[in-house]
């Protein structure tokens, strides 16, 4: 079975989960991209408009990371972008149950596609890939974590990077040590 049959077995397993939809709602958000992926980006959860479509990241904050990414010349086509939690959980953040339940479907994802580098976008990410720790993104943003053959590398959720002009400023400093993050061999 190929990589994108696996995701797809995945993508239903959310469709039928129904502790993923526990109080939330909209279409589920497996994530999409390219299943050969050497980076993932990780956010948080669907929001209004990804509860719709069924598709990461397409609103506002989509838009925003879009644009982070051609800032360094990276092609959204040639990442894989997903959350941990993968129904919409309405006007709040998710619960760490939540975040921890999502855990299961997410690190499926990440060995079918087994990336190199996965960029944590926030606070829940960061908490969704390292739960025994009480990381900050505001404290480790833009620094590489290395852990189990795997680079990690958080940064600022976009819909918090273009609400605060500081965190919007942090974020583009992070993405070009992203860039050459990437670059290395």
């Amino acid at each position: 079975m190929g990589k994108l049959e696996e995701l797809n077995r995945v993508a239903d397993e959310i469709s039928r989960c129904e502790e993923c939809k526990r109080d939330k709602s909209g279409l589920p958000v497996p994530g999409e991209g390219n299943p050969d992926a050497n980076v993932i980006f990780l956010g948080e959860s669907p929001g209004f408009q990804e509860s719709k479509t069924g598709r990461p990241f397409v609103g506002r904050a989509g838009k925003f990371l879009t644009k982070m990414l051609d800032s360094i010349g990276i092609e959204r086509k040639n990442v894989y972008i997903t959350s941990p939690v993968k129904y919409f959980p309405g006007r709040r953040a998710p619960t760490d149950e939540e975040i921890y339940h999502g855990r299961i479907h997410l690190l499926k994802q990440i060995e079918i596609i087994n990336p190199k580098l996965i960029v944590l976008l926030g606070n829940v990410a960061s908490k969704a890939m390292f739960p025994d720790n009480k990381m900050f993104v505001s404290k480790i943003h833009g620094k590489a974590i290395e852990k189990d053959g795997r680079t990690y590398f958080p940064t600022f959720h976009p819909s918090a990077a273009m609400r605060f002009t500081k965190m919007r400023m942090k974020m583009e400093e992070d993405f070009e040590k992203l860039k050459k993050l990437i670059e290395l061999p």
